[in-house]
């Protein structure tokens, strides 16, 4: 069994019920996003995001397609016709940061580095903050285990603004990553080193379970390989290292913005950032 079209889109394990009817885009229109129950008016769209605006002035943007609402119907929304003429630009990154202005020169990079243990754990972070990440000159390097990170450490010999940044892969109490960012912070270059990490079994539960139409992640039986198990349960093939690739690719590829993840993994990015970026603000 192999990929045809997008295998995670929403509404994949419900394609007996009734389909969305198309729906072209155009400022004014009112939507409701069904996930999330948000409600506003279409400010502009671009790069497969449709900016919503909602009586209140709050802002949201959200994946063009299916999911949404209008007087009542189930709606995907698409995009106009050229001759509808070209939509604004759009304002904000994935993470809902401003963009900088078109004509402003991109930094050059900061000494300061963040290391991301993963390689799926550093696409995600590439997606959704690469661009706020580049504005601030900080480069993230792929981090391959944590094992090696006492060396990292000691080569890099992080100092005032030169400080280190560390995302660990399920970083719990009692386990081996958290030993190790313990007797990190137990060295030499303790203040300018910060490591933190998310508690998710896997990168992939970061993701909203709902971007990929369930309404949490399933529980997998200890011993029984983790990402296999959930290919299993979302009916996608894992005999092959190749097929969780490409069941990766397909979650990632349902995520957009900041709004499609857990907030506890925006939290702990967020402070990597500011970490970081410290003794370089203003």
């Amino acid at each position: 069994m192999r990929y045809t079209d997008d295998v995670l889109k929403p509404g994949w394990q419900k394609s007996h019920q009734k389909k969305s009817a198309e729906q072209v885009l155009e400022v004014g229109l009112v939507v409701e996003d069904v996930t999330t129950g948000f409600v506003g008016a279409v400010l502009k769209w671009e790069n497969g995001l449709v900016i919503l605006e909602d009586r209140k002035g709050k802002k949201r943007s959200f994946p063009l397609g299916p999911g949404f609402w209008v007087d009542g119907k189930p709606v995907a929304l698409v995009l106009p016709t050229k001759k509808s003429g070209p939509p604004r630009a759009l304002t904000h990154t994935a993470s809902g940061s401003r963009r900088s202005a078109p004509n402003q020169k991109a930094k050059v990079a900061l000494p300061s580095r963040i290391y991301v243990e993963g390689r799926h754990d550093a696409e995600l972070i590439e997606k959704i903050w690469g661009d706020d990440l580049r504005h601030v000159g900080v480069v993230v390097e792929y981090l391959g285990g944590i094992d090696d990170l006492p060396a990292i450490v000691a080569e890099f010999k992080p100092e005032q603004g030169r400080r280190l940044g560390v995302l660990a892969d399920h970083l719990v109490t009692g386990s081996k990553e958290q030993r190790i960012a313990d007797e990190v912070a137990r060295g030499p270059y303790a203040e300018w080193v910060m490591v933190t990490g998310h508690r998710f079994i896997d990168i992939w539960a970061a993701i909203k379970p709902e971007k990929v139409g369930l309404k949490e992640w399933p529980h997998i039986p200890k011993g029984q390989d983790w990402k296999s198990g959930i290919c299993a349960h979302l009916g996608l093939p894992h005999r092959e290292q190749a097929d969780i690739a490409r069941a990766w690719q397909a979650l990632l590829g349902r995520v957009n913005t900041w709004t499609d993840l857990d907030p506890k993994l925006l939290t702990e990015v967020e402070r990597l950032i500011d970490f970081v970026t410290a003794d370089h603000v203003g």
